[in-house]
């Protein structure tokens, strides 16, 4: 399956699109980090965005979206650009009938880490590890949007895989949600 990760900014948004694979593995197809001129008016801002976000999604076909979930921040214009960002992508998404998943910052983080309290160099490290990165430094908008659609492919949408295919930890990570669905 085809999971392309969006770690919205306005500014800078990251955008990652890996594979994964039946056996659970995952594969690195294309990272980018779309800018836009902070000089430029929000709404022109938002078009290039728009722009270059549907030429992605048209490139690369993904069969699902992994948007970071907004939380709040002491910043307000960061969550709003934060924010304005992700609806790009959930609008780019639903005009095409792909579905979006949301995953916070720390069940990202824990997916890829094992630990929710991970910061971005280990995050960066262990995307690393796990897909083969092109040559240079990525930016962290490019790695945590990776990391995005890689805690997507193992958590995130419906599993196409019997349990069996999952390893340990993904088992208890999978058996905890249902627990905590359950009680509410």
């Amino acid at each position: 399956m085809r999971i392309l990760g969006v770690d919205p900014g306005l500014t800078r948004c990251g955008v990652g699109i890996i594979d994964s694979l039946a056996d659970r593995s995952v594969r690195l197809v294309n990272v980018t980090v779309i800018t836009t001129d902070k000089d430029l008016e929000l709404p022109m801002r938002l078009l290039q965005l728009q722009k270059e976000l549907a030429l992605l999604i048209d490139e690369f076909q993904p069969a699902r979206i992994a948007v970071e979930r907004v939380f709040a921040q002491h910043n307000l214009r960061t969550v709003m650009g934060t924010a304005q960002a992700s609806a790009v992508a959930f609008v780019e998404a639903a005009s095409r009938g792909i579905p979006v998943d949301l995953h916070t910052p720390s069940e990202v983080k824990a997916s890829v880490t094992g630990t929710g309290r991970a910061n971005k160099v280990q995050v960066a490290s262990m995307v690393g590890r796990l897909l083969i990165l092109p040559e240079g430094k990525l930016l962290p908008d490019a790695t945590d949007a990776l990391a995005l659609a890689i805690c997507n492919a193992w958590r995130g949408g419906p599993v196409t895989t019997s349990p069996g295919a999952l390893t340990p930890a993904q088992q208890r990570w999978r058996e905890a949600e249902r627990q905590a669905k359950k009680r509410g």
